[in-house]
């Protein structure tokens, strides 16, 4: 499943994330800020491997760092509106995994409507030395449940 398909659907993505927009995520021309698009990619991420594992990540002595990211975007989002962001995994590797991410708002009719699409690529490195290592099994075990 690619994440850049235009005629994306909630339906596609095996896990979907909530992040509400919030005050401060608009900016001076009345809508989110392309960068906050990121961020909620990345939270939504986090916070599903987090819930997924049982593990505060944080504290694992391999860490995923984002070696690239992408973002198309589709429709405005503005504050407040309550997001769902769609989680699924290209590709998993031994030392790396492809997520293809959605953004989804609704709309006026109460249907989930892609906002954006993106991709994140995440490579394990050792949280001291910084060097590629496994994933750690739990997540490599979490993210498996979605290819």
């Amino acid at each position: 499943m690619s994440a850049t398909d235009s005629a994306i659907s909630i339906e596609q993505f095996p896990v979907r994330w909530p992040v509400p927009t919030r005050w401060d995520d608009n900016d001076h021309y009345g809508h989110v800020n392309n960068v906050t698009y990121y961020s909620y990619f990345d939270t939504a991420v986090n916070a599903w491997l987090m819930s997924a594992t049982g593990t505060d990540i944080r504290n694992l002595p391999a860490i995923g760092v984002v070696a690239e990211t992408s973002c198309r975007y589709l429709s405005e989002l503005t504050f407040p509106e309550q997001l769902q962001v769609g989680i699924g995994v290209e590709r998993l590797g031994t030392k790396s995994i492809v997520y293809s991410l959605a953004i989804f708002h609704e709309n006026a009719h109460g249907i989930w409507e892609a906002a954006a699409t993106g991709r994140f690529v995440h490579v394990y490195v050792d949280a001291v030395t910084r060097t590629p290592v496994a994933i750690p099994a739990a997540i490599a075990a979490a993210a498996g449940s979605l290819v």
